[in-house]
């Protein structure tokens, strides 16, 4: 599939606006679904000394703290491996750390106080420190913040969890990154050290047009929040992942736990929070997971919007242009609008329990009217009315009238079926609450 020349004409317009407003010297745009360009445009060149070198599909660019979200799948790989907890605090798997109290959790989702880059001024240096320097830097950086009181994105935290990765998971962060993630998913052109065709970095002053080149520079032990390089094609297919994950690298009710909100980074707007390593931006009513990343020469985004599985992308190889997130998350919607997903056909199912017959149909609680339903032979339930893009309640049978909520509204929770003097159902407690055949006040049944 590819998207229709009407689309693919309404895209390049939006790169082209992102190319001339930020004045970025080469620019890569894309939309993916499913892990797969369905659609890429490369405006400028890579390489000023090459005018006519466009980018393409294959130019690598530094995705900086993209890198995050790659750091955050394997502390995520190894808690599912029971390896280490969320709340676990860093001292328990690094035993030099004098900041006490300080978990995963909260440098997953930069609620832990500490300050955002590593000790020494290394952006005015533009020396990285090594793995020995940043953890005795780690020591003596500052809790500017209490834990969970605001957002504050910190470099140092996700520094500090590559460390973890090392120790726990053995070799380097890049090694785990590799071995749990590129190579299972392919990303083949993706790694801490620039290769291949790359698009050179540039800084364009603001009341000049004449580029700058950017220092080529190290990571170093700051690789785990922003030292890798990829490609579209590449990012693409993490998007992919990100929509629709394979179990090889990590659960799917993991990467669904991963994008669950832990704070509000936009507190006035609320249109940006969050999760468990990655970015999460509410845009016209729908919800996009990702990062941004920026390093001198190099401002990308990637950004995926999971029930339709459409990444949009953008690389700049330019240091100040335009927000990235905003112009990849317009070109996904763009491609949403213009190109919608075609829904999965209904299939009818193959059988329906008979202990499930009774449970089906109208119930009320608290005033509020749901429905149960079966599909595929799975027990459900709604409120009645609600948006049928809005994801019903699933139950997983745990024994004789008992079943355990899997997915949907009050996930977790018990639904326990009661009957009468006849073994009739009667009525159903979920989440201890009383549903009943017939709409009725609390106490009415007594």
């Amino acid at each position: 599939m590819s998207f229709s020349d009407q689309t693919a004409r309404a895209l390049t317009a939006r790169a082209l606006t992102a190319q001339t407003d930020g004045r970025v010297p080469g620019l890569s745009a894309g939309v993916a679904r499913r892990g797969r360009l369905e659609w890429f445009r490369g405006i400028g060149t890579i390489d000023l000394a090459s005018p006519g070198d466009v980018p393409d599909e294959d130019t690598q660019y530094a995705v900086a703290s993209n890198s995050k979200t790659f750091t955050a799948v394997v502390i995520m790989a190894l808690r599912d491996e029971g390896r280490l907890g969320l709340d676990d605090t860093v001292e328990l798997h690094l035993a030099d750390s004098s900041h006490a109290g300080v978990t995963i959790r909260q440098l997953l989702s930069h609620t832990s106080g500490m300050q955002r880059e590593p000790v020494g001024d290394v952006f005015d240096t533009m020396v990285m420190p090594t793995r020995e320097e940043l953890l005795a830097g780690w020591s003596d950086a500052e809790r500017i913040g209490r834990p969970h009181e605001r957002w504050h994105y910190s470099n140092l935290g996700f520094s500090v969890l590559g460390e973890i990765i090392s120790r726990l998971d053995g070799g380097t962060w890049e090694e785990s990154v590799r071995r749990r993630i590129l190579e299972p998913l392919e990303m083949t052109r993706t790694g801490t050290v620039p290769g291949g065709r790359r698009a050179k970095g540039y800084y364009v002053p603001p009341f000049a047009d004449v580029p700058i080149e950017e220092p080529v520079f190290e990571a170093r032990a700051m690789d785990p929040a922003g030292g890798l390089r990829s490609t579209p094609t590449d990012m693409a297919r993490w998007g992919g992942f990100i929509a629709d994950p394979v179990e090889e690298v990590l659960s799917p009710d993991t990467l669904e736990e991963m994008c669950q909100p832990q704070v509000m980074a936009d507190v006035r707007g609320w249109t940006s929070a969050w999760g468990l390593g990655l970015q999460l931006v509410r845009h016209e009513g729908r919800f996009w997971v990702g990062h941004t990343g920026g390093w001198p020469g190099s401002i990308t985004g990637v950004f995926t919007e999971r029930p339709s599985a459409t990444t949009g992308l953008i690389m700049m190889n330019n240091s100040a242009p335009v927000p990235p997130a905003a112009a990849a998350i317009e070109m996904g919607t763009t491609a949403i609008e213009r190109e919608p997903v075609e829904p999965e056909p209904w299939e009818p199912g193959a059988e329906l329990p008979t202990d499930l017959v009774p449970l089906l149909g109208h119930w009320y609680s608290e005033g509020t009217h749901f429905v149960l339903s079966v599909r595929q032979g799975a027990l459900e339930a709604r409120v009645a009315g609600q948006p049928k893009e809005q994801p019903p309640s699933v139950f997983e049978r745990e024994g004789t009238d008992r079943f355990r909520t899997v997915s949907g509204r009050e996930q977790g929770e018990v639904l326990r079926v009661q009957r009468d003097a006849k073994g009739e159902v009667s009525h159903f407690n979920w989440a201890t609450y009383r549903f009943d055949r017939r709409p009725m006040a609390f106490g009415q049944w007594l």
